[in-house]
């Protein structure tokens, strides 16, 4: 699942030669601003089919929190 979001930040924020890891910070290493992160959490809902709201979005601050945050809603879904 890490490599697909690290393709999607790729896509995403036009990165090119990027090392991308999960302690990599969003804003801060992979300088994404609002309209990025934006751009992300849709391709993200639509690649992976779940809503994010946005209290959940808020706590994201490394590609480990988006990855985390993939997780727990693939888990929700497949409880449902």
């Amino acid at each position: 699942m890490f490599e697909e979001i690290k393709e999607l930040l790729i896509e995403t924020a036009n990165l090119d030669n990027v090392d991308i890891t999960l302690e990599s910070r969003l804003k801060e290493d992979l300088n994404f601003d609002s309209l990025y992160a934006v751009e992300l959490i849709l391709a993200l809902e639509e690649h992976y089919d779940f809503h994010a709201d946005s209290k959940e979005i808020e706590q994201l601050f490394t590609v480990g929190d988006v990855c985390k945050l993939v997780e727990k809603k693939l888990r929700e879904k497949e409880g449902k």
